[in-house]
C-alpha cells in the first residue's frame, strides 16, 4: 500500500482509562504508536479515529479525546498533531483537507455519533471522505460491527491491517491457534456466562484448565460443593457440569479451588478475612480470592506449561486483601518459560501491577476482542479486512 502524500484513515483503540481528567494509562496510546509513526514517516496525513467510553452517540465532555491528542503531541514531537472538535463535521472536515504530508490529525470521539454503534451507512460515507486509503489498527474493537471498524473498510479501493492488529493475530491465532504443548488456560472474574464460549472452544486445544475468580464458584456448585454466600450463577450450573465434563473427556486437567480468603463483605480489611479449606467455606462469609495452596497448585501448573493464556483474576484484584492470588499467578507465569498470552482486562492491571509487565509474551489491548476470537465468534472488523 502505496502512503506517500496520501490521507490514511487509521481505525486505532485509544480508550484509555481517565481519572480526575486525566489519563490514567496510556498503554493503548503507546500500542498504537508503531503504525502512526510509520505512517508519518512514508508520507502520509494521518487522520485517526477513536471511541472512548460510552457516550451512547452524545457529546460528553468528559469522554473527549483532547487529552489523548495532548498525549500523542507528546510522544510525536516535532511531527505536527492536530485535533478535530468533531468527527465529520466542519473542523473535522476543513482539518482534513488541508493536512499535509506527515502530520496526524485525531478526531473526536467517533461515539459520539450516534450512527457508528449501529454501522450506519451514512456515518461510515462521511468518515470516507476525509481520507483516501484504510488501516485497521483496534483490535479492541475488531469484534464490533460499528461503522468504523466493519461499515466504512469496504468504501475504500484500499483496506490493511496495522502492526497492532497484525501481532494480535500472530498470538492469538498463531501461537494459540498452533500452541506448544503443554497449553494451559487460567480463567477468572466474575461471570461465567462471559466465559463460557471460550471454554467451549478452548476444552479442544488446551491440557491444563485452572479456574478462579468469582467464576470459580459456580464450577463449585456443580461439583456439589459447599460456596457460602459466594458469587454463583445459579442458572449455569448445568452449563458448567457440561463443560467439565467435556474438559475431562478430552483429558484435560482441570484445577479448581481448593481453598479460599473468605470474609463477610468485600470491604473487609486484612484482619477480617481467613482462609478456608474446600469443603469448610462458612455459610455466612464469602470467597473473594483463592487460598495459598490454590495459589501453589496453578503456579505449578504454569512451571510446567509451554503456552500459557490468561484472562481475568482470581480475586477481587482492585481490594489489596484480596489481591494476593491474582499478583501470585501473575508473577508465576512471568517466571515460567512459556509463551504467555493476556487477553485483556484486569489481568493487564494486574502484571503491571506485580512488576512483570516486561515478561509477558503478549499483552492484548482488547479483553472482549481475544476473547471472542478464541471462542471462535464473528469478528466484523477482520472479515471485512479478509473480504477487501
Amino acid at each position: 500500500m502505496e502512503v506517500a502524500e496520501r490521507r490514511v484513515f487509521v481505525r486505532v483503540d485509544l480508550n484509555v482509562p481517565m481519572e480526575g481528567g486525566a489519563i490514567a494509562d496510556d498503554t493503548r496510546i503507546l500500542s498504537a504508536l508503531p503504525t502512526l509513526k510509520y505512517l508519518m514517516e512514508k508520507g502520509a496525513a494521518v487522520v485517526a479515529c477513536s471511541h472512548m467510553g460510552r457516550p451512547k452517540g452524545k457529546v460528553v465532555p468528559d469522554l473527549s479525546l483532547a487529552p489523548v491528542a495532548a498525549r500523542l503531541r507528546e510522544l510525536l514531537l516535532p511531527r505536527e498533531v492536530l485535533f478535530a472538535s468533531d468527527v465529520v463535521g466542519p473542523d473535522a472536515m476543513a482539518r482534513a483537507a488541508a493536512l499535509g504530508p506527515g502530520e496526524l490529525l485525531l478526531l473526536e470521539n467517533v461515539r459520539f455519533e450516534p450512527g457508528e454503534t449501529n454501522g450506519d451507512p451514512a456515518l461510515a460515507s462521511s468518515l470516507r471522505k476525509l481520507s483516501d486509503l484504510y488501516v485497521s489498527d483496534a483490535f479492541g474493537a475488531v469484534h464490533r460491527a460499528h461503522a468504523s471498524v466493519s461499515t466504512l473498510p469496504p468504501l475504500f479501493p484500499q483496506a490493511g491491517a496495522g502492526f497492532l492488529l497484525m501481532k494480535e493475530l500472530d498470538y492469538l491465532e498463531g501461537k494459540l491457534g498452533d500452541p506448544v504443548k503443554p497449553y494451559s488456560a487460567f480463567l477468572g472474574g466474575a461471570k461465567v456466562r462471559d466465559k463460557i464460549p471460550v471454554l467451549k472452544n478452548m476444552v479442544h486445544k488446551i491440557d491444563n484448565l485452572c479456574i478462579g475468580g468469582a467464576m470459580a464458584y459456580t464450577f463449585l456448585l456443580a461439583e456439589g460443593r459447599n460456596t457460602g454466600r459466594s458469587l454463583v450463577e445459579r442458572d449455569l450450573v448445568q452449563a458448567c457440569r457440561d463443560i467439565l465434563l467435556a474438559a475431562r473427556n478430552r483429558g484435560v486437567a482441570v484445577f479448581l479451588p481448593t481453598d479460599h480468603r473468605v470474609a463477610a463483605s468485600i470491604d473487609s480489611g486484612e484482619d477480617s478475612t481467613r482462609v478456608a479449606d474446600l469443603d469448610h467455606v462458612p455459610d455466612d462469609l464469602s470467597a473473594f480470592d483463592i487460598g495459598p495452596t490454590t495459589s501453589h497448585t496453578f503456579a505449578d501448573v504454569a512451571a510446567r506449561s509451554k503456552t500459557i493464556f490468561w484472562n481475568g483474576p482470581m480475586g477481587v484484584f482492585e481490594k489489596r486483601p484480596f489481591a494476593r492470588g491474582t499478583l501470585e499467578l501473575a508473577r508465576a507465569i512471568a517466571k515460567s518459560d512459556a509463551v504467555s498470552v493476556i487477553g485483556g482486562g484486569d489481568s493487564v492491571s494486574a502484571v503491571h501491577t506485580a512488576g512483570v509487565a516486561g515478561r509477558i509474551s503478549h499483552i492484548s489491548t482488547g479483553g472482549g476482542a481475544s476473547l471472542a476470537l478464541l471462542a471462535g465468534d464473528p469478528l466484523p472488523g477482520l472479515d471485512v479486512l479478509t473480504r477487501a
